[in-house]
């Protein structure tokens, strides 16, 4: 059981760091408690809609786990432990790159903050756009996870039928739509609950409205670079070409909006998290 338990983090390195900088990021922004309820509910959502998957077809279409590490990693009844906990920082990132997108932008000093109210970060606006970017970003990582055989994921899984898109069927990704949407709706209903003072954990780190939004970017560069290790460049240009005009369009209007917020927007922010570094102005 101890070898399995090591392996688990030794053969996912990049998993588990990637789960470290969700935890970096979210702990100092909605604290300890709401963390680790996030993180339960999340894996057990993602759980849930992969062991569907593999047994109904449903949300995913009909895929299969092909049992080869088992025996040198966790796997819970038929599927990977760290593939449903890749979820959980895949959900954070997206949705916190929402609120980037969404919230005006202050500036003090070299930091750059988010106003993000209450209302924004329990808006459908919040919920549709952060379920979007975590689908795209199924986009990029599916078509290369495909590829595990060629890289250090391993051959993992299939698919009962070829897909249009790099082997991938079209099913898979309205699938994680849906399953982002309950993921993200998940993670609003968690931070929507009330706590005295100021949560245990939230702190002010320089950056910290940067972080989800710099992990999201991670991830995409991660698996564009295994892309071109593995020498799909037409696969990973595809991607690439996806993400190139969202980004431009992300980027000039943050440009647009930093210290432009209106004074009752900053009142608002302030009122709702008095632990912001903007508390002191």
């Amino acid at each position: 059981m101890l070898d399995i338990a090591v392996g688990t983090f030794t053969m996912r390195p990049y998993v588990f760091a990637f789960f470290a900088a969700f935890l970096l990021a979210c702990v100092p922004h909605i604290g300890w408690k709401k963390t680790l309820g996030f993180t339960i509910t999340g894996y057990l959502i993602a759980f849930v809609s992969e062991k569907l998957s593999i047994t109904t077809g449903f949300p995913y279409g009909w895929y299969y786990y092909i049992d080869k590490t088992s025996n040198r990693e966790l796997w819970v009844w038929g599927v990977p432990f760290f593939d449903s906990l890749s979820y959980v920082f895949l959900t954070y990132c997206s949705y916190t790159t929402a609120l980037f997108i969404l919230s005006p932008l202050a500036t003090r000093g070299m930091d750059l903050i988010t106003l993000e109210t209450r209302s924004i970060r329990r808006s459908l606006a919040a919920l549709v756009l952060g379920a979007f970017l975590q689908t795209f970003l199924d986009i990029i990582i599916d078509p290369v996870a495909l590829q595990g055989n060629r890289w250090f994921l391993g051959q993992i899984y299939g698919y009962r039928e070829t897909g249009l898109h790099f082997g991938v069927p079209l099913s898979n990704y309205a699938g994680w739509l849906l399953t982002s949407f309950v993921l993200v709706a998940a993670f609003q209903f968690i931070d929507r609950r009330q706590e005295t003072g100021t949560p245990f954990g939230i702190c002010n780190i320089p950056f910290r409205s940067l972080l989800g939004p710099i992990l999201y970017v991670s991830v995409l560069f991660f698996n564009w670079g295994v892309t071109f290790w593995i020498g799909e460049k037409l696969m990973a240009m595809t991607g690439i070409f996806i993400f190139t005009l969202p980004v431009v369009m992300v980027l000039v209007l943050a440009m647009q909006r930093v210290n432009r917020y209106r004074e009752e927007e900053l009142r608002e922010h302030l009122k709702d998290y008095p632990w912001s570094p903007l508390g002191k102005w």
